[in-house]
């Protein structure tokens, strides 16, 4: 906890000038407070004699709105220059979680519950806001206010002080076995916050296979149990809550009445025992105040607990120290003995080595699970193998920057992503280099330009999320396009024509002839159709290499591929 702490205020550094001015400006407000209420008790003591005239009440008067004005401008100032400094850092935290998340390997994130990655971003750099900007300030408020009344309270009267911290220990001692209690309270609460929105992203996302299988009523129940548990978690919260506000005001009754019955026999006069009184409910008020605001701590500190456990994770796929730019690659690729397994020794794909020449074509055949996706995650270091090597033009993958070699690698993939925005916006990803001549030419090499004019607005058309208003088959063909546009030198194809039509496939396969021109390309796909002009198809089965050859020669020797290949046309 002292550690993550620690790292929590290194936050504020950056903006630690704006914090000092602030907290300077809470000590002056501190102050109005704490004479506030022997300005008032002087007040009376005049107003008790027979020498008081209007003038001296005027005065008065407008001695207590100068100090209520300036008090009022001093927290204006405060908390203009808080809410500066507190939102800068928060934006920063977002970006070093969001950027750390981005560079993180594919791996790692198959792990990760994509909801639970949306509440650490957004929910809990929230609570952490809330901490730079409310409740560090009132924190330091309290605590001062606190002291500066203790100070008054002793100057007063330093023997009613003494019996006052009776009831000070025990506010005391509640307070920090109230922060034991609340803080176990919050991390479940956390807990149980992130899988509710985890289930949620989950399941909204396949909303359309839960009404496929009219299963709305069994989710219904599983989402009663998420919700139940975090009901019941924040219910824990409110009692503890419940139990803790009214002791303490308890307790700071019965030390008011304390201070009337004993105030007077102690010395003090009427006016004495007024400001006594006052600076007591001024004492009692701050420590209320920061067992509030200790709900919010808690709520920040495991805010940023979870979010240092996300930020520790290192990254497995990085540039090695000598990892070098390639400006361009001639598209050279092979495996050499190479094994790999997602987890453990359950490998995927086992001593596997060949070679692609520069500007060839080279095709993946096999059964699902044969290790043909591996592959070509593989090449782009989605994954790192565990044994032997993966070479570019020679060069080692791990020894290419991650950078360079994404740059010149496109991918097409079966379940095609796109955002929300317009046509254009998806195939340029806000790369603003590209022209609208680019563009329209990248449409028109893969064929998509004919249902791109099609719709209402052409590239400047509104898709909806994951481009639901377009066919399958269209999305593939924006997939298609925005691969082209970006000018690669290796072209991955992952299963790209396994859901669409006969009419579009047709389009994608003279697309896929035009493209063999672009560079080197690699094809994993079902559909043998669209790879019979593959200068080699290799054919996977349980992990291992079987086969390799053209399409003619897989056929006339009546392996593995000829048997699919017969298959395959009999259905048709």
């Amino acid at each position: 906890m002292k550690g993550n702490l620690k790292r929590t205020f290194a936050w504020l550094k950056p903006q630690a000038p704006r914090f000092v001015i602030a907290v300077l400006l809470i000590v002056l407000n501190v102050a109005f407070d704490v004479a506030l209420p022997i300005f008032i008790s002087s007040a009376t003591k005049n107003l008790q004699s027979n020498s008081v005239n209007l003038n001296f009440i005027i005065g008065l008067a407008v001695g207590y709105v100068a100090i209520g004005a300036v008090n009022q401008i001093v927290l204006y100032c405060e908390s203009m220059l808080l809410q500066k400094a507190g939102q800068s850092v928060v934006a920063n935290i977002r970006m070093e979680v969001y950027n750390h998340i981005q560079n993180l390997s594919q791996g790692q994130l198959d792990k990760m519950p994509v909801g639970s990655l949306v509440t650490r971003v957004a929910s809990y750099t929230a609570s952490l806001s809330d901490l730079f900007t409310e409740v560090l300030v009132k924190v330091i408020k309290n605590v001062l206010t606190v002291a500066g009344v203790y100070g008054m309270m002793l100057y007063i009267s330093w023997q009613l002080s003494l019996v006052m911290l009776g009831f000070i220990a025990a506010v005391a001692l509640i307070s920090f076995g109230f922060g034991k209690i609340i803080g176990a309270l919050f991390r479940k609460e956390r807990q149980y916050i992130s899988e509710l929105n985890a289930y949620l992203n989950e399941n909204l996302s396949g909303m359309k296979l839960i009404h496929v299988f009219n299963r709305q009523q069994f989710k219904e129940l599983e989402f009663v149990m998420k919700n139940e548990n975090l009901r019941k978690a924040r219910y824990k919260v409110v009692i503890a809550f419940g139990v803790y506000r009214p002791l303490i005001t308890f307790i700071y009754v019965l030390s008011v009445a304390v201070t009337f019955y004993l105030g007077l026999g102690f010395g003090l006069d009427a006016g004495m025992v007024v400001a006594f009184y006052l600076y007591l409910s001024k004492f009692f008020n701050p420590v209320q105040q920061l067992a509030d605001q200790l709900n919010n701590l808690q709520k920040a500190f495991t805010a940023s607990e979870k979010l240092f456990a996300l930020l520790d994770i290192q990254p497995e796929i990085r540039d090695a120290a000598d990892a070098v730019e390639i400006a361009e690659f001639r598209g050279e690729i092979e495996f050499d003995r190479v094994w790999f397994a997602y987890e453990g020794e359950d490998w995927i794909l086992k001593d596997v080595s060949f070679k692609v020449g520069a500007g060839q074509t080279c095709a993946f055949v096999g059964a699902t699970g044969a290790g043909k996706s591996t592959i070509l995650s593989l090449i782009v270091r989605n994954y790192d193998v565990q044994k032997g090597r993966v070479l570019i033009d020679g060069v080692d993958v791990k020894h290419i920057k991650i950078k360079s070699l994404r740059r010149a690698v496109g991918q097409m993939l079966q379940d095609v992503f796109l955002f929300s925005g317009t046509i254009k916006d998806n195939l340029t990803l806000g790369n603003a280099e590209f022209s609208d001549g680019e563009i329209d030419e990248a449409c028109r090499y893969v064929n998509a330009d004919g249902f791109i004019a099609a719709q209402p607005e052409g590239l400047e058309q509104e898709l909806s999320e994951r481009g639901e208003n377009l066919s399958q088959g269209q999305r593939q063909l924006l997939s298609f396009a925005r691969t082209v546009l970006h000018k690669p030198q290796i072209l991955i194809l992952d299963e790209a024509t396994a859901n669409i039509d006969t009419e579009t496939e047709a389009l994608i396969r003279e697309g896929l002839e035009k493209m063999r021109d672009i560079g080197t390309m690699l094809i994993c796909a079902h559909r043998l159709s669209t790879i019979r002009n593959a200068d080699n198809i290799i054919v996977m089965q349980h992990g291992e290499i079987v086969e390799s050859g053209t399409h003619e020669k897989l056929v006339a020797g009546g392996g593995y591929y000829s048997r699919l290949y017969a298959l395959q046309l009999e259905k048709q």
